[in-house]
């Protein structure tokens, strides 16, 4: 069968889809990921059809609009991203698919359900973390650690209801419906009813971390956590792991591949490694951040695998994105989470309740307080114990599989 994945967003948003796409392909079917021009060559050397999906310099711009990264305006700045590209994804899908292409779409990727509304494409949603499934059952930690399942069920149907009134639908409905007015489709007057494809909906995690709740739609299944980390055309550099071998556990220090305002993040870290005697790895393809006079237990590397990375270090230190989030719990590794915005509250809270992690704000994410969460990590035995607990529960997952049964099941493939 012919699969297009549409993926939109950062290495963190696109790797899920090149993963999926892979296993597609291994079981015969033809794929494309159609992404930003800047995921090009990952696309083409993980054996996988690249269609371009906007251009690197409108990837770059979203990159450095430091409203992405605040709690507040951070939806905002997304949404307005998802109508600009609207017509892009509509018109990339019209220019790529047949009558015989299932469209399979992350969260973002709105004007791939336009298309598939109006032109009869099979469809299928990915929403790569909780956040993005509404529940009043569990509500998930809202951006600012809000967290409403401390009040009765019918406070959070009607926290909901508001949201929606208020925030969620003025936000998105008026450029998605002049864009559907001009497509003959009717309006969206739910968009959080509206953006799951009806035929399937994905869940990019697996029940342990966080099970499909009762009020979920239909058509809703759990997939696992796939993951994609380029390790099929990337090692690790040998004075690198020279460097790893050659003392204790380093702890790994990352605020997301796609973060240009890390600076205080990795100065933080840097003095945390200080004041805790230990090694630290700070990774970041954006070298403007790390601090000038690092010290000499203190390392900066652009890029690693984290499948092949994670195994050598001994914490990881990051923003809560789903994809570190998925590697670190893979790696049974303690975490302290620096969550921004989006789903980065929940994943943080979940990571917690399982036992595996705790978190700081973006403000009080100082060298002092790092290194005593920190400490507490490492020392606690129960931590430990959490972390070989949900290292070998994630082991057994074959997320990728799934998957391919769900899509295989779905639409006869």
């Amino acid at each position: 069968m012919d699969y297009l994945l549409i993926a939109l967003g950062s290495h963190g948003d696109v790797h899920p889809f090149i993963g999926i796409g892979r296993a597609l392909a291994a079981r015969g079917h033809t794929v494309r990921v159609a992404a930003n021009e800047a995921f090009g060559q990952t696309v083409e050397r993980a054996g996988l059809g690249f269609v371009r999906l906007g251009t690197l310099d409108e990837y770059k711009q979203m990159m450095k609009n430091p409203d992405v990264w605040h709690q507040m305006k951070g939806p905002k700045a997304i949404m307005e991203f998802v109508g600009r590209s609207l017509r892009t994804v509509y018109e990339t899908v019209r220019a790529n698919a047949s009558d015989d292409t299932i469209l399979i779409g992350s969260s973002l990727a709105m004007g791939a359900l336009c298309a598939s509304e109006a032109h009869g494409y099979r469809m299928a949603t990915v929403h790569l973390a909780p956040l993005c499934i509404r529940s009043s059952v569990t509500m998930p930690i809202l951006p600012g650690g809000m967290n409403m399942n401390l009040l009765p069920r019918f406070m959070r149907e009607g926290f909901w209801k508001g949201a929606d009134k208020w925030f969620i639908d003025p936000m998105v409905a008026p450029v998605l419906n002049t864009f559907r007015e001009e497509l003959r489709l009717p309006p969206v007057v739910r968009f959080q009813q509206w953006w799951h494809a009806k035929m399937l909906t994905i869940g990019l995690w697996p029940h342990w971390f966080f099970p499909r709740q009762g009020d979920y739609p239909e058509q809703v299944r759990l997939g696992g956590f796939v993951q994609y980390d380029e390790s099929d055309h990337i090692s690790l550099d040998p004075d690198l792991v020279t460097w790893l071998k050659a003392g204790d556990k380093p702890i790994a220090f990352t605020p997301g591949s796609a973060m240009l305002f890390g600076e205080s993040f990795f100065q933080a870290a840097a003095d945390a490694c200080v004041r805790l005697n230990r090694r630290g790895l700070l990774l970041t393809r954006h070298a403007e951040q790390i601090p000038k006079n690092l010290p000499d237990t203190v390392r900066h590397v652009s890029f690693a695998p984290f499948g092949q990375l994670l195994p050598y270090c001994g914490a990881l230190v990051h923003h809560g994105g789903i994809g570190t989030t998925a590697q670190g719990l893979q790696a049974g590794l303690p975490m302290l989470v620096m969550p921004m915005s989006h789903d980065q509250f929940d994943n943080a809270a979940i990571c917690k309740r399982l036992g595996v992690a705790d978190w700081l704000s973006r403000r009080k994410f100082t060298a002092r307080r790092v290194a005593n969460k920190l400490d507490r990590l490492l020392r606690s035995p129960d931590v430990a114990a959490s972390c070989a607990r949900v290292a070998d529960l994630a082991s057994r997952d074959r997320a990728a599989d799934a998957v391919c049964d769900l899509l295989g099941t779905t639409f006869g493939s």
